[in-house]
């Protein structure tokens, strides 16, 4: 089980994440590769918050692969290309990730590999079988 640490000695985050997670030994480690918001047909979507969802989504296949879901995500690296996409993201990742804090950053980029992507995701998790 993960520990998930939340600090009252540090200014609370404003967003719904842990200044930091604990993986207990002997647990698997699963790193994703970036995921972005390009569907199965090869279309992405225009919206930024259905990319997002898309990526949600792809995270969550990888994740059942290794039989693991959400709340065996220790963190997140965030790549969004425009600031102003970031609440799209909190509210997708809030209702996906519910009391579930995993570690995050969260980087505003020039662009990713693909003009039309507007945001990737990857993401760690860990779990004890």
């Amino acid at each position: 089980m993960l520990k998930v640490h939340v600090l009252d000695e540090i200014r609370p985050h404003s967003s719904n994440v842990a200044h930091g997670v604990e993986v207990p030994a002997g647990a698997r480690l699963l790193f994703t590769n970036g995921q972005v918001g390009t569907k199965r047909d090869g279309t992405t979507p225009e919206a930024v918050e259905e990319q997002i969802e898309v990526v949600f989504e792809r995270l969550g296949l990888v994740l059942k692969a290794s039989n693991m879901n959400f709340n065996d995500v220790v963190r997140f690296d965030v790549y969004l290309t425009d600031r102003a996409d970031l609440p799209a993201f909190v509210k997708v990742r809030d209702r996906i990730m519910g009391d579930h804090k995993p570690g995050a950053t969260l980087l505003v980029v020039a662009g990713l590999a693909r003009a039309e992507v507007k945001v990737e995701i990857e993401a760690v998790a860990a779990k004890v079988d």
